[in-house]
């Protein structure tokens, strides 16, 4: 399995229009194509091998699962993650001759997402920063009234910010992506110190994606619940996803059941209350 140019400049391309203001914004960019779980999909079309590629984007997806950028931080970059972390995670699993589905094909995938997406983070700051100097003529234009140019500065300029930091890199990464997994399968096989430590962390690390989604969504105790049954349900019965989405619309609908009865049991209470009130303000 390899890359050839064409096959680069498409998912260059695609790492461009994820976070590019004429693709909808973060809506349509980088929350959607610029996700892992879409990315694997892409990746799959435009290498040729749509099962690794969607596999690949599901391992790495539960990693960055609840990953969000407050106030413009950003720990780790998913566009790197989807458009060069998992074309060059399908050319390592399929040069290792693992399966995709595997705890160690898994494993190695999330390896390379993680390493791609930290050194993606200096592709975002450097979008970020070539961008102020649109935003700088943006101002100039507006206090020269040339509002003609607000339109260049917000559709056409940041083109040239994402073709140096996300196409380029991804294209240039993208070619030299195969050298470098021939490399790595010769210089460290599969049963030496350093390929087992990498599927030991890659292994960890959908915990990291669960965990922080989890401090977002668990305020009590009784939140666990639900989630554990998916896992026990998962485990002991074999459910596949549709499966457990279902079952998940079951609980959610019974929390929903259950808070509204707890917001009208205190509104009941507080006319009750209010009602016997009333009458010793009539006895009095």
């Amino acid at each position: 399995m390899s890359i050839n140019l064409f096959q680069a400049l498409i998912l260059g391309l695609f790492a461009s229009l994820s976070s590019m203001p004429g693709m909808g914004s973060s809506s349509i960019g980088n929350y959607t194509l610029g996700r892992p779980l879409v990315g694997g999909l892409v990746c799959g079309l435009v290498l040729g091998d749509l099962k690794t590629g969607i596999l690949v984007g599901v391992a790495m997806q539960i990693v960055y699962i609840a990953l969000v950028t407050p106030g413009g931080t950003v720990s780790a970059d998913v566009r790197a993650v989807s458009y060069i972390g998992i074309p060059l995670a399908m050319l390592a699993i399929k040069s290792q001759g693992l399966d995709p589905a595997s705890e160690q094909g898994m494993a190695l995938a999330t390896s390379f997402g993680a390493m791609v997406g930290t050194v993606g983070t200096v592709l975002f700051y450097g979008t970020a920063t070539l961008n102020l100097v649109w935003q700088h003529i943006g101002w100039k234009a507006i206090e020269k009234r040339n509002y003609k140019q607000i339109f260049l500065v917000d559709r056409v300029y940041p083109w040239i910010s994402h073709i140096a930091f996300s196409m380029v890199p991804t294209v240039i990464m993208c070619m030299l992506g195969a050298p470098v997994v021939e490399m790595i399968k010769t210089h460290l096989p599969m049963d030496g110190l350093a390929m087992k430590t990498l599927f030991t962390v890659g292994s960890l690390l959908p915990c990291v994606g669960i965990a922080i989604l989890l401090k977002q969504i668990v305020r009590n105790v009784t939140d666990f619940i639900p989630y554990l049954t998916g896992f026990v349900f998962a485990r002991s019965i074999g459910i596949n996803l549709v499966s457990a989405t279902v079952v998940a619309g079951m609980f959610a609908i019974l929390v929903y059941r259950l808070k509204l009865v707890q917001l009208q049991r205190p509104a009941a209470a507080a006319g009750a209350g209010g009602g016997e009130f009333d009458d010793e303000e009539e006895d009095i």
